[in-house]
């Protein structure tokens, strides 16, 4: 194992996300970050690079020339992987480039800006197996790993029912319309791709849904909405969700529900049982077994009861909270592990999971069966 070098692609002074993977990345001191084309402003580029006291050399006009010179370098000082926190439409070009010259990739969500670029790096991926991470957040945290390893044990008996819900209210009023970057581009087509609320939470709820259940979402028939005026994509939506093993579920997704913040919640019921987590309590799970008292589970590192697979994700001592940065840093960390068995030809320990190139692919194919059967008032298989 050897600390990882990372170079970044956005993420310049005023983005929103970057700061938080960065935060993320470091958070174990086993990735530091040592290049970026932050910016397709040179200036901004520039600058946030100097707020990150790098070395002005590498600081890069654009990934294109990033890939090109940290090339150059010995291995020992150049980049072992990229960041990409651009927005969607950025997201592509990048990402396939990187692979072609041989550096792993971990990028946020949605993966690309439709699903035939998503086809590409899969196959890609398929082709060069280098390790690739979609930053699906959520999936980090320790008591949704419990979730799912109580659901895959059978402590809820078998799976009947599903329920997800993930409410916002940020964009309630014509957000767009300020000088407001991150709601410009998430509700502009040519960004953010054919959805709006449902490419950006949406596809978050979808991905909770599978990794929990371990069960993919076979069709939908979904009801999506535009409820402010003028907005260019949907900001509100329902969705009939119907996965394998005849298990039936809806998923609900909202920008425009005041006064929320990232309210993300899923509940899943078996013939004896059902689990219940929620983001704004994350350290907690709720277990409610038939005839039974709820029963609270806690995130901790000194928590026997809880299973090898959560423990291998838990941070901080029982009582103490774990939140966002920690959740998004067990993503680096177990992608960093991924990274270096791949430098060493050694296989991965499947305690330490993270979201991948088929993952991001569902994102996208979850999309197209969204806006498609919101169009035709049909059901869609995915």
């Amino acid at each position: 194992m050897k600390k990882l070098k990372m170079g970044m692609i956005g993420g310049g002074i005023g983005s929103f996300i970057g700061a938080i993977h960065r935060n993320a990345a470091f958070l174990d001191n086993c990735i530091e970050l040592v290049s970026g084309s932050f910016s397709s402003d040179f200036n901004n580029s520039l600058e946030t690079g100097k707020n990150l006291y790098l070395d002005p050399r590498r600081i890069y006009k654009s990934y294109d020339e990033m890939f090109l010179e940290e090339l150059k370098l010995d291995d020992k000082d150049r980049i072992d992987f990229v960041s990409i926190v651009t927005p969607n439409h950025i997201h592509f070009d990048p990402a396939i480039k990187a692979l072609e010259n041989g550096f792993p990739v971990i990028i946020d969500k949605p993966m690309t800006y439709d699903t035939k670029q998503a086809e590409q790096l899969v196959k890609k991926v398929n082709d060069t197996k280098i390790p690739f991470a979609v930053t699906h957040t959520y999936t980090g945290y320790p008591m949704v790993k419990e979730a799912k390893s109580l659901i895959s044990s059978g402590k809820i008996g078998k799976l009947r029912k599903v329920a997800v819900e993930y409410p916002q209210g940020w964009l309630t009023s014509s957000l767009e319309k300020t000088d407001n970057k991150q709601a410009s581009w998430r509700t502009d087509p040519t960004k953010s791709g054919k959805a709006g609320s449902m490419g950006d939470i949406g596809t978050h709820a979808a991905n909770m849904v599978e990794y929990v259940t371990g069960k993919k979402i076979i069709k939908l028939y979904s009801k999506v909405n535009t409820v402010v005026e003028g907005r260019l994509l949907e900001d509100d939506g329902n969705v009939l969700i119907s996965l394998e093993d005849n298990i039936e579920g809806n998923l609900m997704t909202s920008q425009i529900a005041s006064g929320e913040e990232n309210n993300l919640k899923i509940r899943v019921w078996g013939d004896i049982g059902g689990i219940e987590w929620k983001h704004s309590d994350p350290n907690t799970l709720l277990v409610k077994l038939d005839g039974q008292p709820t029963q609270i589970y806690r995130a901790g590192v000194d928590n026997s009861y809880l299973s090898e697979f959560t423990l291998a994700n838990c941070r901080t001592p029982s009582g103490h909270p774990e939140g966002f940065i920690e959740a998004f840093a067990n993503i680096y960390r177990n992608f960093s592990y991924s990274v270096n068995n791949f430098n060493n030809s050694k296989p991965n320990d499947p305690k330490y999971d993270y979201p991948t190139v088929d993952e991001g692919l569902r994102g996208m194919q979850f999309i197209d069966a969204v806006i498609g059967s919101s169009k035709s008032s049909k059901w869609i298989n995915i």
